[in-house]
C-alpha cells in the first residue's frame, strides 16, 4: 500500500497527487476559464506541492507563475513540473511578495492545511484590485457513504485533525472570503463518480491509532467485495470557489 510520508501528512505520494489533480481537472479547467486565466499576468500557485497543476497554470496564463509551497522536499522532488515556473519555498502566513503583486491566486487541496484566517488575509494582501482567488477544497463533514459498513468519515475527520488539517474547511471558506471583502461564487459538483480505490491509500497515510488502522483495514476488505455497479457510494463534497477582489 502506498502511503504518505508521516513527516509530511499534507502531501500524498506524487502519483496519488497526480491522480487527484487529474480527477479534478475538468472542474478546475472550467473554474480557471471563468476566472479569465488566459488574461492573468501574474499567478500564484499556493500550496503547489509536487506541482501537479503548475504546468497547467503556466500553459494557460499570460504571464509568470510562482509555485509556492512550505515543503522544500516537494518542490525539489522532480523539477519537471516547475521548469517554466518560479519556485518559492515559503509560509502562507507571511507570503514574500509586495501588496497587489498577483492578479490570480490558485489553491487546490491546500487551504485545509493552512491557518485559514491568516492565509486569507495574506491572499487578499498580495492580490491586486480585480484579482481572483480560485480555490478547490474538500469538506469531509459532508461525506456521503453507502452501505454503512464502508463508512470512513469519522476516520478521515479524526486523522486529518490529528495531522493538523481542517476537515471542514470547504464550508468555512466562502464566508471568510466575503468577510475580507471578496465577491464570492461557490459551486459544487453535480455528479457522482464510482469510488476511487486511492481513497484507502490516502487515508492510510494519515496518522491514526491501532483501532483506526484496524477499522480502515476492515472497511477496505468490505469495499473489495462490492464490485457491482453502484453497490457502494462514496462522495466527498468539494467546494469550488471563485472570489474576486473588487476594483475599489
Amino acid at each position: 500500500m502506498s502511503t504518505t510520508d508521516p513527516s509530511r501528512p499534507n502531501l500524498p505520494p506524487p502519483e496519488l497527487a497526480r491522480r487527484q489533480a487529474k480527477w479534478l481537472a475538468p472542474a478546475r479547467q472550467w473554474l480557471l476559464q471563468q476566472a479569465d486565466l488566459a488574461w492573468r499576468r501574474s499567478v500564484l500557485d499556493l500550496g503547489c506541492g509536487f506541482g501537479s497543476v503548475t504546468p497547467e497554470l503556466v500553459a494557460g496564463a499570460d504571464g509568470p507563475v510562482v509555485a509556492l509551497d512550505f515543503n522544500w522536499a516537494a518542490l525539489h522532488h522532480d523539477p519537471t513540473p516547475f521548469a517554466e515556473a518560479v519556485v518559492t519555498c515559503a509560509n502562507a502566513r507571511r507570503l514574500p511578495f509586495p501588496d497587489g503583486y498577483f492578479d490570480l491566486v490558485f489553491c487546490q487541496l491546500a487551504l485545509l492545511w493552512m491557518p485559514l484566517e491568516a492565509t486569507v488575509s495574506e491572499i487578499r494582501r498580495v492580490l491586486m484590485p480585480g484579482g481572483a482567488l480560485v480555490a478547490i477544497e474538500p469538506d469531509y463533514g459532508g461525506m456521503i457513504e453507502y452501505p454503512p459498513e464502508i463508512a470512513s468519515q469519522d476516520l478521515w475527520i479524526a486523522a486529518l485533525r490529528q495531522a493538523g488539517a481542517d476537515p471542514t474547511v470547504g464550508r468555512k471558506l466562502p464566508g471568510l472570503l466575503a468577510k475580507h471583502g471578496f465577491t464570492v461564487k461557490v459551486e459544487l459538483l453535480n455528479r457522482l463518480s464510482p469510488p476511487a480505490p486511492e481513497r484507502v491509500d490516502l487515508l492510510a497515510g494519515l496518522p491514526t491509532n491501532a483501532a483506526g488502522a484496524q477499522e480502515l483495514d476492515r472497511i477496505a476488505r468490505r469495499a473489495r467485495t462490492l464490485t457491482g455497479p453502484w453497490e457502494q457510494i462514496v462522495h466527498l463534497p468539494f467546494v469550488f470557489v471563485t472570489a474576486i477582489l473588487p476594483e475599489s
